[in-house]
């Protein structure tokens, strides 16, 4: 389990940089600098794709523990 809530962590830690990216981005884009503000959205996206890729792989873990409980369930009936 402990594994699994790291996936989450992991995954908020991403999105949290890339709403800083994003922050940053805009700042960069008021003052004119396109330059540093395309690279702050580039950097906002990639940890977006990590956070979400993390996300991804917790919610397939938690389908395959609620499987594995439920097909134990099953066989404690029987």
């Amino acid at each position: 389990m402990q594994a699994l809530k790291n996936l989450h962590e992991t995954a908020a830690e991403h999105f949290e940089k890339a709403a800083h990216h994003h922050r940053l981005a805009a700042e960069h884009t008021e003052n004119d600098e396109h330059e540093m503000a395309a690279h702050h959205a580039m950097a906002a996206h990639a940890h977006a794709v990590e956070a979400l890729e993390n996300a991804n792989l917790a919610s397939k873990q938690h389908a395959k523990t609620i499987a594995s409980d439920r097909h134990e369930e099953e066989e404690e009936e029987v």
